[in-house]
């Protein structure tokens, strides 16, 4: 088996359960960086959303889609608190291994506590474009919402492209936010916030031009696929749910929205939920992607 750096630096009386019931949704989206202290209250309402029955099922087709076999290494770029990292070590199993690299230390923490009962996952601190491991020796890497939160995307590709050794498959998911569809009572206020949220990440249009960063990168683009975050009716326990109350905060004094807008939109929301008038929708893309070449037989 290739050797990859762990690190099983586990905070004690951190585990929580892996697949819990979704508590009440008062998170924000999985990689919110850009304007927002990421600190630990943060992650943990990242680690809430992440419980979300969207997510949850968008996870399980991510898992299906690698394909896993026992023994195989994979690395996760973005982990965030761990969930697909703890179900991809159970595929693998002890035979394998499991990378992940996050730059929020809190999320690593929360990976890492999740994980602690899997000696063969090592989550550790570092950043998309600069990958802390050898050339090579990835037989796996996947990649949910991360991408759209990165400068230098180009060269975070590179990089993943270098880790997976030939016939290596990569897994990206991240979202188009003008695929966005939310009944609202006012669409000019709407317009407004969505435009001010666009403002979170660097590119809120990434799946667009992906494929052709990906061909770049060296990438053979085998599959796509779209799997939306559609809520039909209001849940607290839901995506929107979650993201809600961020996105309100985030917009206050962005594309000059006040304090009194940014409630009165949410309340909206709320309001259209309460009176079986809600619905949301938006769009995640599935890119599939392989390292040409055959794997080295030494």
């Amino acid at each position: 088996m290739v050797a990859v750096r762990r690190r099983c630096l586990y905070p004690p009386g951190m585990a929580e359960t892996i697949d819990g019931e979704p508590t009440r949704g008062q998170g924000i989206d999985e990689r919110i960086g850009t304007g927002l202290d990421f600190n630990e209250a943060t992650a943990r309402a990242l680690e809430r959303m992440y419980q979300a029955p969207e997510v949850a099922l968008q996870r399980a087709i991510v898992l299906h889609s690698m394909a896993l076999r026992a023994g195989e290494v994979v690395l996760d770029v973005g982990p965030g608190p761990g969930f697909l990292a703890t179900n991809m070590a159970a595929i693998v199993g002890a035979s394998g291994v499991v990378s992940g690299i996050d730059q929020s230390e809190p999320m690593v923490a929360l990976a890492r506590a999740r994980c602690q009962d899997q000696d063969w996952v090592d989550i550790q601190v570092g950043e998309a474009t600069d990958l802390p491991y050898q050339s090579g020796i990835f037989d796996a890497a996947v990649s949910t919402q991360v991408y759209e939160y990165v400068e230098d995307v180009e060269v975070a590709l590179t990089e993943l492209f270098r880790v997976l050794r030939p016939g290596g498959r990569a897994f990206i998911v991240d979202t188009d936010w003008s695929s966005t569809v939310w009944n609202n009572s006012d669409p000019v206020r709407m317009q407004r916030v969505l435009e001010a949220w666009d403002q979170h990440l660097v590119d809120p249009h990434l799946p667009a031009t992906l494929t052709p960063k990906l061909k770049q990168a060296g990438f053979q683009v085998v599959r796509r696929d779209v799997h939306p975050m559609f809520n039909p009716e209001y849940s607290p326990d839901s995506y929107s749910a979650g993201i809600l109350e961020g996105i309100r905060t985030f917009v206050l004094g962005r594309n000059g929205i006040t304090q009194d807008e940014a409630d009165a939109w949410a309340s909206d929301l709320r309001d259209l939920g309460e009176a079986g008038e809600y619905f949301f929708s938006v769009n995640r893309y599935l890119f599939q992607a392989v390292k040409p070449g055959l794997p080295s037989q030494g």
